[in-house]
């Protein structure tokens, strides 16, 4: 979208940048403000997508799931909504939308690429328009096969119907396997087990390409209502000494406030894949003794969970002389 503004009584015009432009400046300005763990996981792979066809105050961004159109709606929402309606000189609201990765990039190209048809006359009925592209994204194979993913969603829409499809999205889901469920959740119960399939939940993983985003930012309140749980329980879980070595590793997060630090939830690290039991570990003679988890996490809780419980009585001390 491009139109001319007057500024000013001398009659000054300036172009306004195009959604892309935009979203671009956005970037800029949002990686400077954000920490680069946010911005990395959470901002980078936004996409943008433009205005709405029926209205030009709905600017629309693209996440790669609804876990980080759910961060970004939560945390940047206004943000990014008062950086669009300065660019953009009027009122913008910001919608995300959840997109693919295939389809992420099929409506980058469609919307930054023209596509000029030649109107010669084709000398048979059988033969094909050629198309001309404007710029040089995938130019040279302006025809692509579908990736898996979206041969995949293809198949599951056919067994769901259209309609059901775009409401349940079934493509969008997390690895269970009937290994964990058959032999995991008779020892870790199944409060551990919910625990960990929450926390799956938050995090992203693609196996076809590897590409893994599975340490969060969040807090037990979040956790325990995906898991359907009392934050009380989710926090015995999260201590469990089995939970800790094969699923599950977090750290208090803390700021810095006027009042001196206080706790600002948890940093979560999940294991997206299935560890062997203890039991099959010894039957077929191997050991996953090796840390799944980064070294960040390596340390022992204790001494956090017990400081962080000290924090929340002042925190409660304070508010109650506030009050």
């Amino acid at each position: 979208m491009k139109e001319l503004l007057q500024a000013g009584e001398m009659g000054t015009f300036v172009e306004t940048p195009d959604y892309v432009q935009a979203w671009q400046m956005i970037l800029g300005q949002l990686k400077v403000e954000m920490s680069r763990t946010d911005f990395e996981t959470w901002v980078k792979s936004l996409i943008p997508l433009g205005f709405n066809d029926d209205s030009q105050s709905v600017f629309r961004l693209g996440a790669t799931n609804s876990y980080g159109r759910d961060w970004v709606e939560a945390r940047l929402s206004s943000t990014i909504g008062n950086m669009l309606s300065g660019l953009f000189k009027k009122a913008i609201q910001l919608e995300i939308v959840v997109t693919n990765g295939f389809f992420q990039k099929e409506s980058v190209i469609n919307n930054q690429m023209e596509m000029v048809i030649n109107s010669t006359k084709t000398k048979s009925t059988g033969e094909r328009k050629k198309l001309t592209y404007t710029n040089d994204l995938d130019r040279s194979e302006p025809s692509r096969e579908p990736t898996n993913n979206n041969k995949r969603k293809i198949l599951l829409e056919r067994a769901y119907g259209s309609e059901r499809a775009s409401i349940i999205q079934p493509e969008r889901g997390i690895l269970i396997t009937n290994y964990f469920m058959d032999h995991w959740t008779p020892i870790i119960g199944h409060s551990a087990k919910d625990v960990i399939l929450a926390a799956r939940r938050m995090c992203y993983w693609n196996v076809g390409t590897g590409e893994k985003r599975n340490t969060v930012e969040t807090d037990m309140s979040i956790l325990a209502n995906k898991a359907f749980l009392s934050i009380r329980t989710v926090k015995s879980v999260l201590k469990n000494e089995i939970i800790r070595k094969y699923f599950l590793r977090y750290k208090v997060r803390r700021v810095m406030t006027p009042n001196g630090v206080r706790t600002a939830g948890i940093i979560l690290q999940v294991r997206m894949d299935e560890p062997l039991t203890p039991e099959d570990q010894k039957r077929i003679g191997i050991l996953t003794d090796d840390a799944w988890y980064s070294p960040g996490f390596a340390d022992d809780n204790d001494d956090e969970e017990s400081s962080n419980e000290e924090l929340s009585s002042e925190d409660q001390e304070l508010i109650e002389k506030l009050i």
